[in-house]
C-alpha cells in the first residue's frame, strides 16, 4: 500500500516504514505526527483518488530528527554593473519515519458546489461606469517603509519582516540583528543582518546621503 499526502507543504508517494525528509516541522524529536490531507490511496486492488482529500485518511509518522540540507550556492550578476553576490544556502530539514497509512473509512471528499450567481451582482454589471467608479472604495495608504532600501534585504525579507510586524524603518532600527536572524531563517540565502539596524535608523531620520555613501562600502548588508 502506498499514498500521496501533502506534507509542509509538499506531496510525496510514501509507504509503510518509509523514511521521508520534510521541510522543517516545530514537533520534537521522538514525538509523532498526523498528516490527514491524502490525495490518493492504493491498496494493491484499488486506487481511491480524492476531490481534493480523501476523507477519513491519514498517515501517521514518527520525527527521528532535525537536520539541514546539503548547501546551495546562489550567485548573482549583473552584466557591466560590476555587480557580484554569492550565497549559500542550507535549508532546514525534518527526518521522518512513516509508521501507518490509516485508510478505514476512506472516501472521496464531496466536490464543492459552486455558488449560484447573485441577482445584485448582475445589477452592478448593468449599472453606469460613472455610478461604478463612484461607489468603490477608496483603497487605503499604505503606512510602512520601503525596507528594500536597505542594503541586503530584497522583496521576500520585505514581505517576512513586514508579515513579523516590522514594516518600518523605526521598527527595523530597533529590532536586535540576532531577532531579524531568526525572523527570516527560512528565507533562502545567507543574510548578514548586522548593518540593518543602523541603516534603518539613517533612513529614518532622513540621512540618505550618508546612508548611501554607506551602502557603496556594504555588500549585500555586511561591512
Amino acid at each position: 500500500m502506498y499514498a500521496i499526502v501533502e506534507m509542509a507543504g509538499q506531496q510525496f508517494k510514501v509507504a509503510k516504514d518509509q523514511k521521508v525528509y520534510v521541510h522543517r516541522l516545530q514537533t520534537e524529536e521522538g514525538k509523532k505526527v498526523t498528516f490527514d490531507n491524502v490525495l490518493l490511496l492504493d491498496d494493491g486492488k484499488n486506487v481511491t483518488v480524492g476531490a481534493p482529500a480523501i476523507d477519513g485518511a491519514a498517515v501517521e509518522a514518527k520525527v527521528i530528527k532535525h537536520l539541514r540540507g546539503d548547501k546551495v550556492i546562489v550567485f548573482h550578476k549583473k552584466r557591466r554593473k560590476g555587480y557580484k553576490k554569492k550565497n549559500g544556502h542550507r535549508q532546514s530539514l525534518t527526518e521522518i519515519v512513516v509508521e501507518s497509512i490509516i485508510s478505514s473509512g476512506a472516501k472521496k471528499a464531496a466536490p464543492k458546489k459552486a455558488a449560484a450567481p447573485k441577482k445584485e451582482a448582475a445589477a452592478k454589471v448593468a449599472a453606469p461606469k460613472a455610478e461604478a467608479k463612484k461607489a468603490a472604495p477608496k483603497k487605503s495608504a499604505s503606512k510602512g517603509d520601503d525596507l528594500k532600501k536597505i542594503e541586503g534585504i530584497g522583496p521576500k525579507i520585505a514581505e517576512t519582516l513586514t508579515a513579523a510586524g516590522i514594516a518600518t524603518f523605526v521598527e527595523l532600527a530597533k529590532t536586535d540583528a540576532a531577532k531579524i536572524s531568526e525572523i527570516i531563517a527560512d528565507v533562502r540565502g545567507n543574510h548578514v543582518t548586522d548593518t540593518w539596524p543602523a541603516q534603518a535608523k539613517l533612513a529614518a531620520d532622513g540621512k540618505w546621503d550618508e546612508l548611501k555613501k554607506w551602502q557603496d562600502e556594504l555588500d549585500g548588508g555586511k561591512a
